[in-house]
């Protein structure tokens, strides 16, 4: 049995790469991490409360992947330009990511995939936990209508059993078209993200304080009128769909209600870019940079200064402080 190649062995690469394991696929992880690889040889694959699955691991510097491989891409996007420079250009190569990378779009895959649970990943270690239940979806690419390319058989199967996976904890689903839930999933990340990095605290963190709150509320409500102005149609990908998020946050009330009652599942959770941000590269373009391009000319003063404050952060450095929600704030004066 040929391999199935993930790469990226971070939360998402780690859980779909173990949901592959357990149902019987062989999977190769690629990872740039060399302490991962190794505690990979060594430890197999993990999730929190689940048994190890053994998996064959290799490092990106010696990975060659052959012509017809199936690639699924799980790294950042900002580690994509190297990833499509090795893969050949009939590996059959189906993304899982959160962010919109040009690069990538210009390609001809057919099929793309959006997680609406939350992995994250210890540090150098190809061990996860699920910090969030939800979906994995799978859809074709708007831009591929005419192709006649099919999901791999190794995707299909998730897809058809209809069991969760991840030990009860996610579901796979297949979807016409992808793109309706990848920006339902972007206007999350992008309020949820940037906020979380500059300011230092955690997912949860966001709902318990008053200023954090406030200012995550009226990213949401922007991100969402970003969207709705492109006449971007928008999938669920969570309990609720994001147009219902928006009619609730023009009910402060209602909004603050449902912040308590989310707060404790958020709580102790942390965005990959709270990681990404003292190394001073994010997805920043991938994430808010690409709703600006989309809003264009059209005004979204949070986006706008969020981007140009994480921009500054990558080159400065400075330590992420509640105080830096501050000069956000000022856009609302």
């Amino acid at each position: 049995m040929e391999a199935i190649h993930v790469v990226g062995a971070g939360g998402i690469g780690c859980a779909v790469g173990y949901a592959l394991c357990s149902s019987g696929m062989s999977v190769l992880f690629v990872d740039a991490d060399g302490d991962k690889i190794d505690w990979g040889r060594n430890h197999g694959v993990a999730i929190d409360g689940l048994p190890p699955r053994s998996a064959r691991f290799v490092s990106f510097d010696d990975w060659q992947p052959p012509a017809d491989a199936i690639v699924l891409l799980c790294t950042k996007c900002y580690d994509n330009a190297a990833v499509l420079e090795r893969l050949p250009e009939t590996a059959t190569l189906i993304p899982i990511q959160n962010g919109f990378d040009p690069q990538l779009n210009a390609r001809s895959h057919a099929w793309e995939g959006i997680a609406s649970f939350v992995s994250e990943c210890l540090p150098h270690r190809t061990h996860t936990r699920i910090t969030r239940r939800g979906d994995l979806h799978f859809g074709r690419r708007q831009s591929s209508a005419g192709s006649r390319s099919e999901l791999p058989h190794c995707l299909r199967v998730l897809i058809e059993d209809r069991r969760p996976i991840l030990g009860g904890r996610a579901r796979v689903r297949g979807v016409e078209w992808i793109e309706p839930y990848k920006y339902a999933k972007l206007m999350y990340n992008a309020a949820i993200s940037p906020l979380a990095s500059v300011a230092g605290i955690d997912n949860g963190q966001l709902l318990g304080l008053p200023r954090a709150r406030a200012l995550f509320f009226d990213l949401l409500r922007e991100n969402h009128a970003i969207l709705e102005r492109a006449n971007i149609e928008l999938g669920k990908v969570g309990p609720l769909h994001p147009s219902t998020v928006a009619k609730i946050l023009r009910r402060p009330w209602l909004a603050h209600a449902l912040a308590w009652a989310f707060y404790p599942s958020l709580r102790g959770t942390y965005c990959s870019m709270s990681g990404d941000l003292p190394k001073g590269r994010t997805e920043i373009d991938n994430y808010n940079g690409h709703l600006l391009a989309l809003a264009g000319d059209a005004p979204c003063p949070i986006n706008r200064r969020v981007y140009s404050l994480i921009q500054r952060m990558e080159r400065e450095r400075p330590s992420p402080e509640l105080r830096w929600l501050d000069d956000l704030t000022q856009v609302q004066h």
